[in-house]
């Protein structure tokens, strides 16, 4: 059997930019990428802290130090310069792969310039 689980997380992100003449993605600045484990072209899921609003897109690398998180295509009428947002990268793992998954989450300013990343233990308390 495989689980659905999250592997990585960006937690509340600024929208930057939101272009709806775009085939569509989501642009992150390709180092927050790299620190919360998301893969060019890599299901993800964005949700708004303001409104629940979710929407699952792909994500494409922005030059590092860009900050850039921009949402393109259709979720540009959902998203706006400004929103925060959670961007959440999930997979699917076994029971045993479950057992060395450490999902890591990405902490950022309101420039998205990190400023914490913790890996998370899966084990439960006893």
């Amino acid at each position: 059997m495989q689980r659905m689980m999250c592997k990585g997380k960006i937690h509340r992100a600024t929208v930057t930019e939101a272009e709806l003449d775009y085939v569509g993605s989501i642009t992150i600045d390709s180092k927050l990428m790299k620190e919360s484990n998301i893969k060019p072209y890599e299901m993800v899921q964005i949700t708004s802290v303001k409104n629940a609003t979710r929407w699952k897109t792909y994500a494409i690398p922005a030059p590092e130090g860009s900050n850039r998180i921009c949402l393109n295509g259709p979720p540009a009428h959902l998203f706006a310069p400004g929103d925060l947002v959670i961007i959440l990268s999930m997979g699917l793992f076994t029971d045993e792969e479950i057992e060395d998954l450490k999902p890591k989450v990405v902490f950022v300013n309101e420039e998205n310039e990190i400023t914490s990343v913790e890996e998370h233990d899966l084990h439960l308390p006893k």
